[in-house]
């Protein structure tokens, strides 16, 4: 006994036929009926486009940006379907719609984007592992994939692991469920102690121009923190000549301080 077509099926095959019409009356239509035409057609499949886009919804990007591109292929798909060379429009349809949205994804959802060859075999492995997974009953390994996709362990894995460039990880997640403390606590930022140790070194080295004197100087003023004035006690100067003193070893170091620069950038 032949199978009864359901109320969908038969609804599809409706919808076929009139779209096979319209695309045989866009025939030596002028541009403005054309236009109306192909508006026609899209109408009749957008169904098609949202059920496509769906199928990748709630994976990668937004789900109204993926339903806009999928209509746009689907328009794309009725300006370049050609009855001529056969006139199941479904079969041109589905295939051009996908790859738009694959194309969408590839330019514009990744964070950071891999090389195409990498999202190309990330591709491949994705149709593999569906395939492996059926046959041999569990999920297919590494060497499995490397082995039926003809490619180097290195290359699959990096493959697989440029997924994770699609979204950037939550800097308040967790490495696991065992880890109470969220990865940004974990990642290390700059000390500033560093930038003193850097300075410290420079100087040091600045201030071997100097006699012991104006080294006890700067000593007293700038680590023991004393005033001209009990500097000036402590040598049993003046706090005039202290002041002139310290004038004299700001600019020596400052001179020193200049050719140690350029020499480094030399």
């Amino acid at each position: 006994m032949p199978r009864t077509r359901t109320t969908r099926e038969q609804a599809d095959t409706d919808r076929d036929a009139r779209a096979a019409e319209l695309f045989r009356q866009l025939n030596g239509a002028s541009p403005a009926t054309a236009r109306c035409l192909k508006q026609r057609i899209v109408v009749e499949y957008l169904d098609v486009a949202e059920s496509i886009a769906r199928r990748y919804a709630g994976t990668r990007g937004d789900d109204d940006d993926v339903r806009q591109v999928a209509c746009l292929g689907l328009i794309k798909a009725v300006k370049g379907f050609d009855p001529t060379k056969g006139e199941d429009f479904i079969a041109y349809c589905v295939p051009t719609v996908s790859g738009e949205i694959k194309r969408y994804f590839r330019d514009h959802v990744w964070f950071v984007r891999p090389p195409r060859s990498v999202q190309e075999l990330r591709a491949r492995i994705v149709e593999a592992n569906a395939r492996l997974m059926q046959q041999a009953g569990r999920e297919p390994t590494t060497l499995d994939l490397a082995a039926d996709l003809d490619e180097e362990c290195d290359a699959i894995t990096e493959a697989l692991r440029s997924h994770e460039s699609l979204r950037p990880r939550s800097l308040d997640s967790f490495l696991d469920d065992q880890d109470a403390v969220p990865l940004g606590e974990l990642l290390g930022s700059s000390d500033p102690r560093l930038e003193r140790a850097e300075i410290r070194l420079t100087l040091t080295s600045a201030c071997r121009c100097l006699s012991p004197r104006e080294r006890q100087i700067v000593y007293l003023r700038y680590y023991e923190e004393l005033t001209q004035a009990q500097i000036g006690l402590e040598l049993k100067v003046t706090q005039m000549q202290v002041s002139r003193l310290l004038q004299s070893i700001h600019e020596r170091l400052r001179n020193e301080l200049a050719g140690v620069t350029e020499g480094v950038r030399a």
